[in-house]
This record gives C-alpha cells, sequence and structure tokens, in this order.
C-alpha cells in the first residue's frame, strides 16, 4: 500500500493559504497601476490547487486530522469546478473591477478565503469542519457584498445578509449541538453509526432535523429561508453576485450530502427530511417562478430564478438513492454553468458608470451583436430547459428520480411550474430579437473574455447533446464516495 503522509488529502487547501498569504505581502508592495500581478497570482492560486487536486485524486477515501477531513472522489470533482468557477468570474469581472476601482488585492484575497471555506466544507467529515468552513465561506461572502463602500445598496444588502446569516448560522450550530447531544458525537461517520445501532434519542434528533434543515435551506437560498436572495443579489456588484450565485452552490450541495445524506441518511430519518424538502421543494418552485415574472431588474429575476433552480436541486436529494443524488448534482453542475454565462453576459453589457442589469438593456442585443445574443438564448433556453440545451437532460434527470420514487404528482408539480418558468426566459430572448435597441454602445469585450464566454454558452449546447460523460462522472463521484 502507498504511503500518505498525513496532511496530504488537505495538501490543495494548505497550498491555498499558503499562497493566499503571499498575495496579502505581495500586494502591499504593488501599485495600483500593477494590480495585474496580484490578478495573476490569484489565478496561479486556483491552478495550483486544480493540478494539485487532479495529480492527488484517488478512487478510496482518505482522511486526516483525526477522520475529521476526508478526500474522496466527490470532493475532488466538486473541488475541480470550484477552482474553474472561480478563475471564470475572475476573467468575466476584470474589466467591470478595473472600472468601479474594485480591481484590488482585498477582492482577491477574499475571492481565495471564500475558495477556502467552500474546500472545507466540501471534505468535512465532522461537524465543526463543517461549520468552520461555512463560517469561512459567509464571512468572506459578507465583506465582498461590502466591498463597493460608495454604494448605499451594496451596504444595505451585506447588512441584511450578515444578520439573516447569523441567524441561520445560529440555527445551524444549535441543531449541530442538539445532534451532539441526541448521540454524543461530533463526527459525520460516527453519527450515522449511532442513529443506525439505534443508540440516539430520538426525539432530540428529531428536534436536530429541524434547526439543521433550516440552516440547510438558508445556504441554498430555499423558501422560506430565500428571503436574502434577491436583495444581495441585486445590491452586491454584479461580479460578487456572479461569484455568490456560482461556486457555493457546489459547497451547499456538498454540505447537503456530507451533513444531510452521510450523517443523517439512516432509513429512520430519510422520512422525516424528506417531508421537509418536499415542502421547501415546491414552495421554492411556486415563489421562485411566480415571483420572478414581475421583475424588470434582471439580476432580481435570476434572483428568484436560483430559488426555482434550488427546488429542483431539493427534489434530487429528496429522493433519497444514489441516482438521485447523482441527478442532483448534475443539476447544481450544469446551474452553476447557466449562472456563469448568464452575469458573465451582465458583466459584458456593463460599462464604467452603467450597470447593464435591466431587462430593458438586452432589447435588440441582436442587432448590436448576433453572436452574444445567441450566446444569450442558449442560456436561457437551458435555464428554462428548452431541448437540446443541458437544462432539460438536467430537470429530466431530477424528474426521472423522483418518479422512481412514485412521487409522481412531485413531478408534474415541476414541470407546471418548469413552463411557468420558460416565460420570463423567453421573455428575454423576445426582447433581444423583436424589439429596437435602447443602447447602440459597440460590444468589444478582451479576447479572453469573449472565449471563454462563447465557449460557456456553447457548453450548453454541447453538453445538451452529449450529457452522458458529464452525468457519469457525476453519478460515480457519488457512488465512490457514499
Amino acid at each position: 500500500m502507498e504511503y500518505i503522509t498525513p496532511l496530504s488529502p488537505a495538501g490543495p487547501e494548505l497550498f491555498l493559504l499558503a499562497m493566499v498569504c503571499v498575495i496579502l505581502v505581495a500586494d502591499l508592495f504593488i501599485s495600483d497601476a500593477r494590480r495585474i500581478i496580484s490578478y495573476a497570482l490569484t489565478q496561479a492560486a486556483l491552478l495550483g490547487c486544480f493540478l494539485f487536486t487532479y495529480l492527488t485524486a484517488a478512487l478510496e477515501p482518505v482522511t486526516t486530522f483525526s477522520d475529521m477531513f476526508v478526500d474522496d472522489i466527490m470532493a475532488d470533482v466538486l473541488k475541480l469546478l470550484v477552482y474553474v468557477s472561480a478563475m471564470v468570474m475572475l476573467v468575466y469581472s476584470r474589466p467591470y473591477l478595473a472600472a468601479r476601482g474594485l480591481f484590488r488585492g482585498e477582492f482577491f484575497v477574499l475571492v481565495l478565503f471564500a475558495t477556502l471555506g467552500m474546500m472545507v466544507m466540501i471534505s468535512a467529515n465532522h461537524l465543526l469542519t463543517l461549520y468552520l468552513g461555512l463560517e469561512l465561506l459567509t464571512l468572506s461572502l459578507f465583506a465582498l457584498v461590502a466591498l463597493q463602500r460608495d454604494s448605499a445598496a451594496a451596504t444595505e444588502a451585506a447588512m441584511k445578509y450578515f444578520v439573516l446569516g447569523a441567524l441561520a448560522s445560529g440555527m445551524l450550530l444549535y441543531g449541530m449541538s442538539m445532534l451532539y447531544g441526541a448521540t454524543g458525537t461530533l463526527g459525520i461517520t460516527q453519527l450515522a453509526e449511532t442513529i443506525r445501532s439505534g443508540g440516539a434519542r430520538e426525539l432530540a434528533l428529531v428536534f436536530a432535523l429541524v434547526f439543521v434543515v433550516a440552516g440547510l435551506g438558508f445556504k441554498l437560498g430555499a423558501v422560506p429561508f430565500h428571503m436574502w436572495v434577491p436583495d444581495v443579489y441585486h445590491g452586491a456588484p454584479t461580479a460578487v453576485t456572479l461569484f455568490i450565485g456560482s461556486a457555493p452552490k457546489l459547497a451547499a450541495f456538498a454540505f447537503v450530502m456530507r451533513l444531510l445524506v452521510q450523517g443523517l441518511g439512516a432509513e429512520q430519518l430519510v422520512g422525516e427530511w424528506r417531508q421537509m424538502l418536499v415542502l421547501m421543494a415546491v414552495a421554492s418552485l411556486a415563489i421562485g417562478n411566480l415571483t420572478a415574472i414581475v421583475q424588470t431588474n434582471l439580476k432580481r429575476m435570476l434572483a428568484y430564478s436560483t430559488i426555482g433552480h434550488m427546488g429542483f436541486l431539493l427534489l434530487g436529494i429528496l429522493s433519497g438513492d444514489l441516482v438521485g443524488y447523482g441527478a442532483g448534482m448534475f443539476y447544481v453542475v450544469v446551474y452553476v454553468l447557466m449562472n456563469l454565462g448568464a452575469f458573465g453576459m451582465i458583466l459584458l453589457l456593463s460599462r464604467a458608470g452603467f450597470e447593464a442589469e435591466n431587462l430593458d438593456d438586452f432589447k435588440g442585443l441582436n442587432q448590436r451583436s448576433p453572436w452574444y445574443a445567441f450566446l444569450m438564448l442558449l442560456l436561457m433556453f437551458s435555464m428554462a430547459g428548452v431541448p437540446p440545451t443541458v437544462g432539460f437532460y438536467a430537470k429530466l434527470a431530477v424528474l426521472q428520480a423522483i418518479i422512481n420514487i412514485g412521487l409522481i404528482w412531485l413531478a408534474v408539480v415541476a414541470v407546471l411550474f418548469s413552463l411557468v418558468g420558460a416565460y420570463y426566459y423567453l421573455r428575454l430572448v423576445k426582447l433581444m430579437y423583436f424589439e429596437a435597441p435602447e443602447d447602440t454602445t459597440p460590444i468589444a469585450p478582451r479576447a479572453d473574455v469573449h472565449v471563454l464566454l462563447s465557449a460557456n454558452g456553447l457548453a450548453m449546447l454541447l453538453f445538451g447533446i452529449l450529457p452522458e460523460p458529464l452525468m457519469a462522472l457525476c453519478q460515480f463521484s457519488i457512488q465512490a464516495s457514499l
């Protein structure tokens, strides 16, 4: 057997922490005119983490820090996707940040600290590790939302996010403390074993489950814990909104898998949390899609759309089997790709002194740039679930998972609200192709933004035509890790 050093499973996290320290110190000696060096170091740190994680990936789960931290296939795949999401976000955001005076070392350091928090969440095998990663992520996001200090909207959004985030963290922590009281352990593996053996106090366990699910609902932005999503998406700088709406969703999925499925997945508990997730999923689908219809601000529309998408994600998880979990992972990966592209388009059309965040700003986009109008059409079709885009197969996989467990009525409800959602996505397509442009400013992005955004949009079609490899990767990573 190959010898594994005690800290090697956490190698990417330690490397990233070292790089954050390097960037913090180096940025003190870099002038504003040469801030590109900090940007390059940040991208290099993420690329280094990608290579480190990819080259050290192993089929068998490996633990370290007294079994508090685990490295398995699911963790590796989700971490790789987090790195890619963060790197793409930085490329899309660079012109936007520079035009608003936000292209600074603080932004890069906070993004890397948030990424580190996501990595810890994804690999957590202990309730304290899970909470540590979550707090590192959320505190970094609070600061990122408020980074544009002269913006009243950003400051207000950060305050709301902070207050509601603290409330949700308190509920989650209270739920975790009750789990400890009911089982006598904080380790996720030991937690599952104690519950399955009947050694837990059942009443305390059910109460703990309620608080834990409430905390998870907030992190996902599911109804009735969704109040922060529209205000934060709208008030934060678009680059920060792009970051919040992409990579953290992958970490939130891992959070649900570690805590709800691995820790609380015993047969006597699955029925309990499935009922709660059914209610949250239906409410998220209804409120998210119905409220999005009346929005005129694209960022708020995508925020309510996110709430609807989280409803679909919960459908995959509540199925309670490997097929459903794989479908849920496939759905969250596809959602992140779609969100990166959609907010990337908003950043593309924004310029100094102008935020392209209203639906009317996309009027006549086809006349200004047929190529970018086509890319946005693919992204909107994918979000609406129109074949042959990948969003169709993501929704289909989730619907098949809940039909397999006999919840046909739930599948019908999901389809009906998807039809409602199609209206507001296709409304944007109509504005792009059938309205006269209000703004005729030429669209001339940097070459790296053009190439990446084009690849992002075309991926909706490519993965729609060939969804099997990505779907198989998600199913394999779930099966190998549970």
